[in-house]
């Protein structure tokens, strides 16, 4: 019997519009990734609790893997996250928990999802979350969120993800899951929904960082150029994606967010969108400057990364003296 919580179908699932084909970083990371499109396939709106992207900061040897704070997803839409006890075998937990209703946030291995031919799937073992929606044993399927999108996969990759074709391996630990109840009562509209999201905006900026990250990021690159130099191309992929794609896109969801605002009726908000979007765009470029620099040995100009910090001081200095 399948379980199953959104009639959906992931061969006609329709996106959210951050996921759509004019963005200029397609992903952000796996876990606010797959929040955009559950929320989306809940119908709720997902922009409404993009706030906390102000407050990505440098944390030193990355910039912060930003995620959805679960008091906001909680305040916006009545989505109560718990941790999932795995003291059965996963499979049993996932099957009780979305046959009540709940989807199945768990950490799963790229290698057997197939929405990630050409990168992960069937190449290299890459720990990922998904947010499981349906599951049938019987006919092994399981119908998951993902990166941009709804999935579905069967067969042998259900075997192997669940390990199911042997017994329990002792040495390998039970991954990290969280279950979702949500409230319906508790789903906002309209103004409702836009007060409290403007009440989410003040409570970031109030915890923005207190120095310009950019500084230090330029910082600690200056002394990394040389190491990076010798290394391997996996290593830029590696370095690129903790620092300069999670800044990238979280800015470009910054962005997002003001357009959203804008829609909603605030005004004066068309200075710090662009200043966003600058930063998302020069992250993307000087992602590419990086590589090449890497290729052929050749010193590389971070003056960009000074740009982007007086991008982000102007916009956050307006939005602070607007909302803070």
């Amino acid at each position: 019997m399948r379980r199953q919580i959104l009639a959906l179908d992931p061969q006609s699932y329709q996106r959210h519009l951050i996921h759509g084909e004019n963005r200029i970083w397609s992903e952000t990371n796996c876990y606010v990734d797959l929040w955009i499109e559950l929320l989306h396939g809940y119908g709720f709106e997902p922009m409404a609790a993009l706030p906390f992207a102000l407050g990505i900061d440098f944390e030193g040897d990355q910039w912060t893997f930003y995620k959805f704070p679960l008091a906001d997803l909680d305040a916006l839409y009545g989505a109560d996250v718990q941790e999932l006890n795995i003291w059965r075998t996963l499979i049993d937990h996932v099957c009780e928990q979305v046959g009540q209703g709940r989807p199945v946030l768990v950490e799963l291995d790229s290698f057997y999802l197939p929405d990630t031919a050409g990168t992960a799937y069937k190449l290299g073992h890459v720990k990922t979350t998904v947010a499981v929606n349906a599951i049938d044993l019987d006919e092994r399927y399981l119908g998951y969120f993902h990166n941009q999108g709804y999935f579905a996969l069967t067969d042998e990759d259900f075997v192997r993800i669940f390990h199911l074709n042997g017994l329990p391996d002792p040495h390998v630990l039970p991954p990290y899951v969280e279950f979702v109840k949500f409230r319906a009562q508790d789903k906002l509209h309209g103004a409702e929904l836009l007060n409290a999201s403007l009440q989410l905006l003040t409570k970031h900026l109030r915890q923005l960082p207190k120095q310009n990250p950019f500084a230090a990021f330029q910082q600690r690159l200056q002394r990394d150029v040389d190491w990076l130099m010798q290394e391997p191309i996996e290593t830029f992929h590696q370095y690129s994606f903790a620092s300069l794609r999670q800044l990238g896109s979280c800015f470009e969801l910054c962005a997002t967010y003001l357009q959203w605002l804008q829609a909603q009726g605030q005004n004066n908000l068309e200075a710090p969108t662009a200043a966003f979007l600058e930063i998302a765009n020069a992250a993307k470029t000087f992602q590419f400057q990086l590589a090449r620099a890497m290729n052929r040995k050749k010193p590389l100009d971070l003056a960009p990364i000074e740009a982007m910090g007086q991008h982000w001081e102007g916009a956050l200095g307006q939005l602070r003296r607007q909302y803070g």
